[in-house]
C-alpha cells in the first residue's frame, strides 16, 4: 500500500511541474552518399521539469529509398540536460541510447549538444551537433551530425538553466 500512495504523490507531483512537449528533429550526417542518403528525419514527444527533459524519439537514419528490408527505422530515449542560459539562449546537452531495426548495428548511442533559442513560450528552435555511435555484434561505427528542430510546448515554458548569467 506504501508503494503505491508514494508512486500516486511521486505522478502527480510529476504532472504539477511538468510539461509536456513534441519536436520535429531533422539532421544531416557527413556519411557518404547523396543528401537523401545523409539526411535522418525524427519525431520526439517527452517531458520537461525545469532543467531536465526526458524524450522519446522515432525516426529515420537515413531518407533514401529503401529496397527490400527497412534497416533505417530506429527508435531511442533522449534525456536532455539545460547547462547554460543567457536571456532567450540555452546550452543543451543530450545523451541518447536507442535501438535500429533489422540492422546488423542495432544499438545506437548519441552525444549532442545545442543551442536551443526561445522563441515564445510556447515554441523554441535549437541548432544542434553531435555524433551517433552504432554497435552491432560484428562491426561498429559512427557518424557525426548537424540539425535544426523546432519543438512545441503544450503550456507555456519558462524554464531555468542550472547556471544563469544574471547580473547582480
Amino acid at each position: 500500500m506504501k508503494k503505491i500512495i508514494l508512486t500516486l504523490l511521486w505522478l502527480t507531483a510529476g504532472r504539477a511541474i511538468a510539461q509536456n512537449y513534441i519536436s520535429l528533429v531533422p539532421s544531416i550526417t557527413n556519411s557518404p552518399g547523396t543528401f537523401l542518403g545523409k539526411s535522418n528525419l525524427s519525431f520526439e514527444a517527452g517531458r520537461q521539469w525545469d532543467v531536465f527533459s526526458l524524450g522519446i524519439d522515432i525516426g529515420k537514419t537515413s531518407l533514401e529509398k529503401v529496397v527490400g528490408l527497412d534497416t533505417t527505422v530506429y527508435l531511442e530515449c533522449r534525456p536532455n540536460l539545460n547547462i547554460f542560459q543567457q536571456g532567450k539562449f540555452t546550452n543543451t546537452i543530450t545523451p541518447g541510447i536507442g535501438v535500429i531495426f533489422n540492422s546488423k548495428e542495432t544499438l545506437v548511442t548519441e552525444v549532442t549538444s545545442g543551442i536551443e533559442y526561445s522563441y515564445s513560450p510556447f515554441i523554441h528552435i535549437n541548432i544542434y551537433f553531435g555524433q551517433y555511435y552504432y554497435s552491432g555484434r560484428e562491426s561498429a561505427s559512427n557518424v557525426t551530425f548537424f540539425g535544426l528542430s523546432i519543438m512545441k510546448y503544450f503550456k507555456p515554458f519558462n524554464g531555468k538553466a542550472l547556471i544563469t548569467n544574471t547580473p547582480k
